[in-house]
C-alpha cells in the first residue's frame, strides 16, 4: 500500500504524488481510494486501493536504478517484425506501455528511435513514442527533481549518442 505523498507512476499517464487516502461508499460498501495529483497533465484521479496493482501503478523508480537504465538505453535487441507489420508493431507497443514498466518503455522509445532510422516512423508509431516518451521524462523529473525542460534535454543527450552508436555498427 502506498503513502500519502509518494510518488507513483500511472501508466499511459506519467508520475503523480499520492495527495490522500479516502474511503467512500460504493454500492454500499465503504472502500479506500488514493486521491493522486498528476501534475504533468493536470489532472487529479481517484483510484481504487484494490486495483492499484492490476492497473499497473508502482513506486518511481530509484535515483541508481534510473542512471542504468540511462546509461545501458542502446542494449538490447530490437524485434524484426516492428519494420515490416504495423499492427504487430503497434500492439507490441500497446502491451507493454500498458504495464507501466520503465524498462518496456524505454524499449518502445529504443525500437521506435531504431524503426525511424530506417524509415520514416507514421503516425501512430510517433504517437506511441510520444507517450512513451512522455512517460519516461515525467519519472525522469521527479527521480532526479528536475524541470521538464532538464529531462527532456537529458533524454535527448542520451539518445543523440545512441543514434550515433547506432550509426558506427552500421558501417
Amino acid at each position: 500500500m502506498f503513502q500519502i505523498s509518494d510518488k507513483v507512476l500511472y501508466p499511459m499517464l506519467g508520475v503523480g504524488i499520492i495527495e490522500a487516502i479516502e474511503e467512500r461508499e460504493v454500492l454500499g460498501k465503504n472502500k479506500l481510494f488514493y486521491k493522486l495529483n498528476m501534475p504533468q497533465n493536470n489532472m487529479q484521479i481517484i483510484i481504487p486501493i484494490e486495483k492499484a496493482t492490476t492497473l499497473g501503478i508502482r513506486q518511481i523508480v530509484e535515483p541508481d536504478i534510473l542512471e542504468n537504465i540511462l546509461t545501458d538505453f542502446h542494449i538490447g535487441n530490437t524485434d524484426p517484425s516492428i519494420y515490416e507489420d504495423r499492427r504487430y508493431c503497434r500492439d507490441l507497443n500497446k502491451s507493454k506501455i500498458k504495464t507501466g514498466d520503465i524498462y518496456k518503455g524505454t524499449e518502445i522509445i529504443r525500437d521506435l528511435m531504431r524503426k525511424n532510422q530506417r524509415k520514416q516512423l507514421g503516425a501512430e508509431d510517433k504517437t506511441m513514442l510520444n507517450s512513451a516518451r512522455r512517460m519516461f521524462i515525467s519519472e525522469v523529473m521527479q527521480v532526479k527533481g528536475i524541470a521538464q525542460e532538464q529531462a527532456d534535454l537529458l533524454l535527448d543527450e542520451v539518445l543523440l549518442i545512441f543514434k550515433q552508436e547506432t550509426v558506427l555498427t552500421q558501417c
